[in-house]
């Protein structure tokens, strides 16, 4: 990987490790019951939309091997065995609290979706495992190059990762736009919801890690500087969001 990704890389830990360790767990353990309702509020109803839109661009062939990495409360899994019920789906996440959601949710609609609660920096499974790896509105909170060699190094040869987030948009004036929208829109959130403190003293965090991580364009650069092939992004509102794929070759 070349210096410009390793740098990003470590600031963004320097900055911004001693949240992901210390207070995220927190904050998700508070926002674990409303999480998919308040995302719905936030996106002004177009969060199930982008979910399923990001579905469509996965190829789901029966009985494919799938893992969710940052599965939260499973709504990707959940919509990923509605398209395709045959699926093996397996989440991890370090929130237990977000997969106690997860685990209701997906066994209301009568669905199995195995789960694992650990640390997504070292997957805990098989080289060359899974036909299907997603990852999905996390990654901010990532040490990102390294949750991506290790989504490599578990997917099988010709197998698809699957990546959805927030981004930072190429745009400056954009950009600035989108940090007051999401100022505004996180504290009216966190108000309406009643979230605790501790979610509330991390709005800053949250405006800080998008002022600090990677536009489309550079997520594809990461993508392909970890090793993968055949990537590809879709921006939507300008760059705000982005769909990627990329495919592990053959030959690995």
């Amino acid at each position: 990987m070349n210096s410009i990704f390793l740098d990003r890389e470590q600031a963004r830990a320097s900055q911004f490790e001693a949240v992901w360790n210390d207070q995220l767990d927190a904050v998700f353990a508070d926002v674990a019951p409303y999480y998919d309702q308040a995302n719905l509020v936030a996106s002004f109803g177009l969060w199930n939309g982008w979910r399923r839109k990001f579905i469509s661009t996965i190829d789901t062939r029966p009985g494919a091997n799938v893992l969710d990495v940052c599965a939260g409360t499973n709504a990707i899994g959940i919509e990923l065995l509605n398209k395709e019920p045959s699926l093996r789906v397996h989440a991890i996440d370090r929130s237990e609290a977000m997969q106690e959601v997860g685990r209701e949710r997906a066994e209301a609609r009568g669905m199995s979706i195995d789960s694992t609660i650990g640390d997504v920096h070292q997957l805990p499974f098989p080289d060359n495992h899974f036909d299907i790896v997603t990852l999905q509105f996390a990654s901010r909170h990532l040490r990102l190059a390294q949750v991506l060699a290790e989504i490599k190094r578990v997917l099988k040869p010709g197998g698809w990762f699957h990546h959805c987030d927030m981004l930072r948009p190429g745009n400056r004036f954009v950009e600035e736009a989108y940090y007051i929208y999401l100022r505004m829109c996180l504290t009216v959130t966190a108000r309406v919801f009643g979230s605790s403190e501790t979610a509330l003293d991390c709005r800053r965090y949250f405006i800080q890690a998008l002022r600090m991580f990677y536009s489309p364009k550079e997520l594809s650069e990461l993508l392909a500087q970890v090793g993968f092939s055949e990537v590809a992004h879709q921006p939507i509102f300008a760059g705000m969001l982005a769909f990627h794929k990329a495919r592990k070759t053959i030959a690995d």
